[in-house]
């Protein structure tokens, strides 16, 4: 694990998908304010191949320094980056290891499916509760979909840094999970517990709509015998209307305002980003 025990470290996590958008910036300035007299690294996460291209990195390292923002150059990836792409093995290590203990189950649901016998919706960042059609499965030829297995009822509780004690209920705010994709490609989930671990990430800083997925990366720190970090979740910026400034909103890239002609320090005074 790099750095010294007990010391902070943080990160900034972009992915390439699209040009920086501000609400995502700002979480990053929050994460580099934190990670002051510590050490802050840069990750980049392009495991989804239909969305993240080459030339959305190369933007994204060129936005994030012009923002102001520094980090280590500790990686082996342009600028000193890591980037999740280069570690697929090591996602595969620990797929393989989920499955010789147990927690995770193959799963031929496809999002329809899924959508036609879910019980209800809820308000994390998956549409639907998993109706656990494949639940007892536990072995599956071909390239299945695997999802982790919720302890049934159990309460997931952690102290974030902002909003004090959180709780979710497994079965009710979430269900069962994806960790792997079918086309051989690690979840979200997997892969930033996996990362935060290896990368020796004391405090994760994220937005507040990521809380579920929070409590699901818990389960898989308890399932892998790991120690979590901690959490601090950010409010989401949003517009004089109190809607949520959204990636899809190309004229709140970093990119487009970089263009008007503002400077970093006028960017975070329009969008109420406190301090330099």
């Amino acid at each position: 694990m790099p750095g010294q025990v007990g010391a902070y470290r943080g990160r900034l996590a972009p992915t390439p998908s699209g040009y920086l958008h501000i609400g995502h910036a700002a979480t990053f300035w929050q994460a580099a304010r934190r990670a002051r007299g510590g050490t802050l690294i840069l990750r980049m996460e392009d495991l989804d191949r239909e969305r993240c291209r080459e030339a959305f990195a190369e933007a994204v390292l060129e936005d994030l320094a012009w923002f102001g923002l520094r980090w280590e150059r500790e990686g082996p990836g342009p600028r000193g980056a890591y980037v999740q792409s280069h570690r697929m093995e090591r996602y595969r290590q620990v797929l393989e290891a989920l499955r010789e203990s147990g927690p995770v189950f193959p799963c031929r649901c496809s999002r329809g499916d899924i959508r036609a016998a879910a019980r209800a919706p809820h308000d994390g960042d998956e549409a639907f509760l998993y109706p656990g059609t494949c639940r007892e499965a536990r072995s599956a030829s071909g390239s299945p979909n695997w999802r982790f297995r919720v302890p049934d009822g159990d309460r997931i509780a952690f102290e974030d840094r902002a909003l004090g004690t959180v709780v979710r209920q497994a079965g009710t705010d979430f269900g069962d999970f994806p960790v792997w994709r079918r086309d051989g490609i690690p979840a979200y989930q997997l892969a930033v517990v996996v990362d935060d671990h290896d990368m020796g990430i004391t405090e994760v800083v994220r937005g507040e709509d990521l809380l579920v997925s929070t409590c699901r990366q818990i389960l898989l720190y308890r399932a892998l015998g790991w120690t979590p970090p901690r959490f601090l979740h950010c409010p989401l910026l949003r517009d004089e209307q109190g809607r949520r400034l959204a990636k899809r909103d190309g004229s709140f890239s970093l990119r487009d305002l970089r263009r008007r002609g503002l400077s970093p320090r006028e960017v975070r005074a329009r969008y109420g980003i406190p301090g330099s």
